[in-house]
């Protein structure tokens, strides 16, 4: 199998470099962002969708490649997509997973205009809470600070990561399940160790980050 590191490098030569090229005749802005093997590319005009796709496959069984089929999606995004769908008779327009977050169509409360909301994907917090539940199942016996100090990494590394604008909502649910999945398994002790609610809540104060936007947008970021 070859390594990471290698397909990366391949792929700068054989997508990352043609795609250079070939947006400088395309109509209208073309957007391209990759990590590793999976990209997304955002196109101002409809027409050039198609005319891509079919130049990336081109150039891709040049090199023995093909692009995945039930992972490659062609949807509506942007600040037209909601008056598109809602005159389709949709209730909402198209989302897509990227790296780890779900990208939705939505609008700011302070002025109404198009924004991009990054939501941390489901399927992967589910997936997280999972494997967080099995190992405090088996750690349960184990000193609350203990266990406290390791879910404060966790989280915290959680949140290094899922911390965009937009995103409290759902991090915060995460934080709420991460101490419930805790007070689970401290109640499991047995009949002797059964931890009380309001003595509980102190743990989950003391140990459990708070949830704040730790990536603000770039216009807060690069403000002096």
């Amino acid at each position: 199998m070859i390594s990471p590191l290698l397909a990366n490098i391949y792929l700068h030569y054989v997508f990352d470099l043609w795609v250079q090229r070939w947006r400088r005749n395309a109509k209208g802005d073309v957007i391209v962002v990759r990590y590793a093997d999976d990209s997304v590319a955002g196109f101002e005009s409809k027409a050039e969708v198609g005319r891509f796709l079919e130049a990336l496959k081109e150039r891709f069984a040049k090199f023995g490649l093909t692009l995945n089929e039930d992972k490659t999606r062609v949807l509506e995004f942007g600040r037209f997509a909601a008056q598109h769908s809602a005159q389709r008779g949709l209730p909402r327009p198209q989302r897509f997973d990227f790296l780890g977050f779900t990208h939705v169509c939505a609008t700011k409360r302070a002025n109404g205009r198009f924004t991009v909301r990054r939501l941390t994907t489901a399927k992967r917090m589910r997936a997280t809470l999972k494997a967080l539940r099995q190992t405090l199942n088996r750690r349960k016996h184990e000193p609350i600070p203990v266990i406290g100090k390791w879910l404060r990494r966790v989280v915290q590394g959680y949140f290094n990561y899922h911390a965009v604008p937009g995103n409290s909502r759902r991090l915060s649910a995460f934080r709420r399940d991460v101490a419930r999945a805790w007070l689970h398994a401290l109640r499991r002790r047995g009949q002797h160790g059964r931890m009380p609610w309001d003595r509980f809540r102190r743990h989950v104060a003391r140990y459990l980050p708070l949830v704040r936007v730790l990536h603000p947008y770039p216009s807060e970021r690069f403000t002096s």
